[in-house]
């Protein structure tokens, strides 16, 4: 489903490019990107979403080429196969609940689906918060909420940014299992990128013993004046 080579992202003005190192996600699977702050698993993941084009190297999904995917083209591919969880939630303030979900139609032109909204919010057990503005949302509310509007498309790829920063180990270990059964309900592979060495083990192995993800190891010194 995802495949990865030769990949660098030099930021505009910068003298050096961040390098990563080769990967192949089969579908359904779960890739943990791991790290420090600052080690490029935000730009990974921005590579990923094509919000960014990579300077150098191959990045596909699904055999899309995503590095060769440009401007509407990009926008509407990440509309339609992206769902994102970012670390700051990004709901809108101004609009209730069920019209941030909206929203997420709207950007991908599609008409309002008032009753996909309702199954998306009811399968993560906030249908009942439909009419409340973010505000009035407790911050696991509010996450479960983000992540309705994630999934809300049935994306291919669901992302998720330091999905754990500051939560205690009750609410880390909700959270993670939380994000798994939605992408295997949606059928989505699910990138995490975080540096909380919780998340590795949050992840349950497989029927045959083996660790249910692959790890994208990035360090801060990964970098290439190529």
């Amino acid at each position: 489903m995802i495949r990865s080579r030769g990949l660098a992202y030099r930021y505009p003005g910068a003298g050096a490019a961040l390098t990563f190192p080769d990967v192949t996600v089969p579908p359904g699977a779960v890739l943990l990107l791991s790290g420090p702050s600052g080690c490029g698993k935000s730009t990974w993941l921005a590579l990923l979403a094509a919000l960014v084009a990579p300077s150098e190297g191959v990045l596909e999904v699904a055999g899309l080429p995503l590095h060769a995917l440009h401007n509407v083209a990009a926008d509407a591919w990440r509309a339609k196969a992206i769902g994102f969880l970012p670390q700051k939630l990004h709901l809108s303030s101004a609009l209730t609940v069920q019209q941030n979900l909206a929203m997420a139609q709207w950007a991908a032109g599609q008409p309002e689906d008032a009753a996909a909204i309702t199954r998306a919010l009811g399968a993560l057990g906030v249908a009942e918060l439909a009419g409340r503005k973010p505000e009035q949302l407790s911050g696991g509310q509010a996450q479960r909420v983000a992540l309705a509007r994630a999934v809300l498309l049935q994306p291919r790829v669901l992302l998720a940014d330091e999905p754990t920063a500051s939560l205690d180990d009750a609410a880390a270990a909700d959270a993670i299992g939380l994000l798994l059964a939605t992408a295997l309900a949606h059928q989505a592979v699910l990138v995490i990128a975080t540096h909380d060495a919780r998340v590795a083990g949050l992840i349950p192995p497989l029927d045959d013993g083996q660790i249910g993800f692959q790890r994208l190891s990035l360090v801060r010194e990964q970098l290439s004046k190529a």
